[in-house]
């Protein structure tokens, strides 16, 4: 360790107790107080006189204190401590609550710049718990006050006297990992100015070029890590898949491919028998057919000896995908069986068995494929369905039940493709851009309440004509006030639809329950599925031709463009109604988004816009890296800045020795769990 980066317990002044608390901001260092970024600053540059101060709107004022505080004890549990403080054009009150401490360093007499919310108190001025600083000598007004994270006990001024220190033991001594050229080609300051006008800026404009510098860095060391992945990847040795002629599979699937399924496909080949380890990522609008090709992955590696696995995130999905690949394969003579959690244990240890005596050639199945009991004979090819709800050591644990096994996800949550190499390391990326002949645009309405009837009337009359409806709602039971739930929706449903065959499916079901829900739908035993987001992804009912989404204001974009999906797979016309347009002008803007366009990837970047990633991609083990100082689907031209001058910094120098300050700043995010491994 650095002599400037030594551990906080040693700055005086911050002790065991204090260091304890830094460290729930994980700053256990100088150098991890340097890189605690301010969360916003506090513009006290513009002092003004008490006269010409607004209520309602944060000021900064010069003046001088012109009595001691006195406390007041309103009531129990509540005490004010006010004082008076003057300039030459009038008098403030300021009120500090339960807090004689922040009131208590101020002297009579003496001169400070204060900053806080003005408010009317009677007839006077007043602010509440201000922050202040002494007037120091030759100071003429006030400055741009950093606002730090905190947590329990500590307090604004703890981290600007740490930043102080940090500052100050730092100049000069930390080697800058951007280099020089990148600096001057994008006009970037270094990192000791970047790091002062971040944490002591003279100015707000300051600020946002050191943001850009920091936004910058971080993608520009993720993205030479991914380069890095990519670059062990070519020298690591993997299966080779020499057979990947396809004709008797194409023949068997029983449709004519797209043109993007066969690029798709021929990707795959050509990574299969290539000798080094695929890892690539197929992504697709809802409908798209990306389930052709994974099993086209399943085919090339039985028809070359290996086994192959597909995890699904659902039983009913896993079920499903079963289904379709045993109708595949049974005329060319391969096995399909399934795995999953709800199976007793004498049937999961038939499995088992089948698996290791190699009779079992694709295994289909949910979680329950990665438990550590679960073994195969010689895995070949790995897919993981819905990449999105996977973790990355999920993915990881499957792929280690084998010697390097080929490795395929798939996504049908689009999004653009900059993004998409950001978001999945260091995977190649093949679009299916293209819907199979047959599939037409779903009919999509935006309604309110006062459409209910007419709604009613509609699904009757589907039904009536052999079709059947699927109707969402955001709750298994009831909850929130004024929130559909499936249960008692499904009761109310059965008086507005008499005689008509209603069934329920939710998660909280029982999985041997849920599959006989979706069997007898799928078969034609029931016309109205009422039932939550378990059937959001890959259920496939071709009859089913109306999706009701009930609270559709409370979903996301690309959720109600999944949950569209699950319609408009026959023959019939197909429709989604959208209830929630008369719920604010907000809500009715974002449901036209689905009225106007059925293009996943436009959707999705208008979910990106509205939402942002958070909430786009859920939890981040599913989603984006956590990155400090950059929302990269918002800055998708640095991204692609930083992506290109990562693959040119590798391309010169491989193992970038030329840049020793980068490589460590790369090699470090391999020990950091939470970024690249």
């Amino acid at each position: 360790m650095e002599a400037w980066d030594c551990p906080v317990r040693a700055v005086p002044g911050f002790g065991p107790k204090r260091s304890k608390m830094l460290e729930k901001l994980n700053i256990r260092t100088l150098s991890d107080a340097l890189r605690c970024y301010p969360r916003g600053y506090e513009d006290r540059t513009n002092v003004l006189p008490i006269a010409r101060l607004q209520a309602g709107e944060k000021a900064a004022v010069r003046a001088v204190v012109g009595v001691e505080p006195s406390v007041h004890r309103v009531r129990k549990g509540l005490e004010l401590t006010k004082l008076r403080i003057f300039d030459e054009s009038g008098v403030l009150e300021l009120v500090y609550f339960n807090n004689r401490y922040g009131a208590a360093q101020l002297r009579q007499g003496h001169e400070y710049i204060f900053y806080g919310r003005v408010e009317h108190s009677g007839r006077v001025k007043a602010m509440y718990a201000p922050s202040y600083e002494p007037v120091q000598p030759e100071q003429t007004g006030g400055r741009i006050v950093p606002v730090y994270p905190l947590t329990a006990g500590l307090r604004q001024s703890d981290l600007l006297r740490l930043t102080d220190v940090a500052l100050s033991r730092s100049s000069g001594q930390i080697e800058d990992p951007l280099p020089t050229a990148l600096r001057d080609k994008y006009g970037l300051p270094d990192l000791d100015s970047t790091l002062r006008q971040i944490h002591r800026p003279v100015s707000l404009a300051q600020t946002g070029l050191a943001r850009r510098r920091l936004m910058f860095e971080e993608l520009l060391l993720f993205s030479c890590g991914v380069q890095r992945l990519r670059q062990a990847r070519t020298q690591e040795k993997g299966l080779t898949f020499p057979e990947t002629g396809l004709d008797g599979f194409w023949q068997a699937i029983g449709f004519l491919p797209t043109q993007a399924q066969r690029r798709a496909v021929a990707d795959v080949a050509q990574d299969v028998a290539a000798g080094k380890p695929m890892n690539r990522l197929v992504q697709g609008d809802v409908g798209s057919g990306k389930t052709v090709v994974a099993a086209a992955l399943c085919m090339l590696a039985v028809q070359n000896g290996w086994q192959a696995a597909v995890m699904a995130p659902t039983e009913i999905l896993a079920a499903q995908h079963t289904v379709w690949l045993q109708k595949v394969f049974a005329p060319l003579g391969v096995s399909v069986v399934q795995m999953t959690g709800s199976m007793t244990a004498r049937a999961h240890n038939a499995v088992q068995q089948a698996i290791l005596d190699r009779t079992a050639q694709i295994v289909v199945g949910t979680h329950a494929l990665i438990q550590e009991k679960v073994q195969f004979a010689n895995l070949g090819a790995i897919v993981v369905d819905e990449q999105h709800r996977f973790g990355v050591a999920q993915r990881t644990a499957l792929r280690h039940k084998g010697q390097t096994p080929h490795t395929l996800v798939m996504s049908a949550t689009p999004i653009p493709r900059t993004l998409a190499l950001l978001l999945y390391g260091d995977l190649d990326v093949s679009i299916i851009d293209e819907l199979p002949p047959g599939r037409t645009p779903v009919k999509t309405y935006a309604v309110g309440e006062a459409m209910r009837p007419r709604i009613q009337a509609f699904m009757e009359k589907q039904i009536a004509a052999g079709g059947q409806v699927y109707v969402v709602c955001p709750l298994v039971e009831e909850g929130e006030s004024g929130l559909k739930s499936a249960e008692a929706y499904a009761h109310t449903l059965q008086s507005a639809l008499p005689g008509r065959r209603i069934g329920v499916l939710h998660g909280r079901m029982r999985p041997d329950a849920k599959r006989q829900m979706m069997a007898r739908f799928s078969g034609g035993n029931l016309d109205v599925l009422v039932a939550t987001t378990v059937i959001e992804v890959g259920v496939n009912v071709p009859n089913a031709n109306l999706m009701v989404v009930e609270d559709a204001d409370r979903f996301g974009l690309s959720q109600l463009h999944q949950l569209r999906g699950r319609v408009g797979r026959g023959r019939r016309e197909s429709y989604c109604i959208l209830f929630g347009a008369d719920k604010g002008q907000a809500a009715q803007d974002r449901l036209r988004v689905l009225t106007r366009t059925n293009d996943g990837f436009e959707i999705a970047r208008a979910d990106l816009a509205q939402r942002g990633p958070g909430e786009f991609f859920g939890k981040r083990q599913h989603g984006l890296p956590a990155f400090q100082t950059v929302d990269p689907t918002a800055e998708l031209a640095l991204v692609q800045c930083a992506q290109k001058e990562a693959e040119q910094l590798y391309a010169q120098d491989p193992t970038l020795a030329a840049y020793p300050a980068l490589a460590a700043r790369v090699e470090g995010l391999f020990r950091d769990d939470s970024v690249l491994n």
